[in-house]
């Protein structure tokens, strides 16, 4: 879905800049391309200083979470357009409100990816719908879309640097 590569674009624009390797750094991760062990990074906006840990998607692992979610303020939902809401994401919502999550912004990544704008709305109304089935706000709760790696690669504005800088002002708000 992108969540490392969101963590690295987010602290390009706000805080001390790690490139993906540096987050998923463990030997097992980068072979097998996933993240398994959770990692901290931190960053600031003009409102809030954030302790961001970026937590593993693949199902095996989503049990790592647990540990790190019971102190979080909020979270930013991870979903790549191109896929859609999968099982781990279906896990991570589900745990989310297990332990009190009090607030989630929606990241859909990879619009890049996308050419039916049909397509983007379809998967925007399925994370909503999973939200709300999980006693979430789901009509409410903003869902910004972009792409990680554009931002990372200066290679689009407007999804890449532009739709962080949209995040992280929903983070905030």
């Amino acid at each position: 879905h992108g969540k490392t590569s969101l963590t690295a674009a987010i602290t390009k624009y706000f805080g001390e800049y790690k490139r993906y390797d540096q987050i998923d750094a463990a030997p097992e991760e980068k072979a097998r391309g996933i993240t398994i062990s959770t990692a901290h990074v931190e960053y600031e906006t003009a409102n809030r200083h954030y302790a961001h840990v970026d937590c593993p998607g693949h199902a095996d692992y989503v049990k790592n979470m647990i540990t790190g979610a019971a102190q979080m303020d909020g979270a930013i939902l991870v979903v790549s357009a191109a896929d859609g809401p999968m099982p781990q994401t279906r896990e991570h919502i589900l745990l989310a409100r297990q332990v009190g999550v009090p607030s989630i912004v929606v990241f859909l990544n990879k619009v890049d990816q996308v050419d039916d704008a049909e397509l983007l709305e379809l998967v925007e109304l399925e994370v909503r719908e999973l939200l709300t089935k999980n006693e979430f706000p789901g009509d409410d709760i903003p869902i910004v879309k972009g792409s990680a790696l554009a931002a990372l690669e200066d290679s689009d504005k407007k999804i890449g640097e532009d739709a962080i800088r949209e995040l992280m002002a929903a983070v905030d708000a």
